[in-house]
């Protein structure tokens, strides 16, 4: 199978959408790599809560960014971008096409589009951010973004307190919502860019969020947030998942409670995923692994494509 230029094909969607098995077999029909850019995937210590692929999967088509990092490491959307290239530029010396797959909208953005120049935020407003962060929580700083910047708020993860203060440093520094500063032209790359999204129905796809949690649940979930809960105050740690089994460890809520909480938040953040790729004008919506490759049959752009 061979295309007629360098192409980066994009699986993404929500949690528990089934990219892992798309991505995966697409990468198979065209004897090629997956790239994550999964946010949490990339590190090591937390496989269950962040739904790794297994050994099984991974053995099946090279994956890159799946457990490179600990979660003691800083690692932030920018970092990922340059690495990403980097490794985009090797792999397309010998393949025609890369998978690149992930639920994290803003990690997609980094290797599809760059970042804009956002101004640095005045150090005297972040540590007043992460006082208040520390002594009211941080639904205290989303009820501020949300009136500040509404539109960063629809689209933020509301679980990761980095991203919350990073834009709320932008519009208190700045006077300028954080979202529109983030709009600028899109970065050139040297290679085509197709993205597709799973459009799942909703019913489905919450029957799967709780299938899900049950299995991560019978594969160690809990085992796995008590070896990190020394490391709560991690960045890489606040997720859905962790943030709920945490509360439990700390006697907050009982375990029942926790586990339907991860149920909820992770159909919120499901939500938000959708919220964000629906803004995205150059996906294509699909909802199987055929619907892909018929469109790529189809495409004036992959004329040497055969199937």
């Amino acid at each position: 199978m061979t295309f007629n230029e360098k192409t980066l094909i994009v699986i993404c969607g929500p949690t528990a959408s089934g990219k892992t098995d798309v991505s995966i077999e697409l990468a198979q029909r065209f004897d090629t790599h997956i790239l994550s850019c999964d946010s949490r995937q990339f590190y090591k210590e937390i496989p269950i809560v962040t739904a790794a692929p297994d050994q099984e999967q991974l053995s099946l088509v090279p994956h890159h960014f799946i457990g490179n990092k600990s979660i003691q490491d800083f690692y932030s959307a920018g970092d990922f971008e340059i690495d990403a290239l980097n490794l985009l530029d090797r792999l397309f010396a010998e393949k025609d096409c890369v998978v690149m797959t992930g639920g994290s909208g803003l990690y997609i953005d980094a290797v599809c589009n760059g970042f804009d120049a956002v101004p640095d935020a005045d150090l005297k407003v972040r540590e007043r951010l992460n006082k208040i962060y520390d002594e009211h929580g941080l639904g205290k700083l989303l009820e501020d973004l949300q009136q500040r910047d509404p539109e960063y708020y629809g689209v933020v993860d509301r679980n990761n307190p980095q991203r919350v203060i990073r834009a709320l440093e932008v519009c208190i520094s700045t006077g300028h919502p954080y979202s529109g500063l983030r709009k600028g032209n899109k970065k050139e790359r040297p290679f085509r860019i197709t993205k597709f999204c799973l459009d799942i129905p909703r019913e489905l796809l919450y029957e799967r969020i709780n299938k899900r949690t049950e299995i991560m649940i019978e594969n160690g979930m809990v085992e796995e947030a008590r070896s990190v809960f020394k490391y709560k105050y991690l960045n890489s740690l606040q997720t859905v998942g962790f943030n709920e089994l945490f509360d439990f460890f700390e006697k907050k809520n009982d375990y029942a409670t926790a586990v339907e909480l991860i149920r909820r938040n992770t159909r919120r953040y499901a939500k938000r995923q959708m919220t964000w790729f629906r803004r995205d004008k150059d996906i294509i919506w699909v909802r199987t692994l055929e619907e892909i490759i018929e469109y790529l049959k189809k495409s004036g752009a992959y004329p040497l494509l055969i199937c």
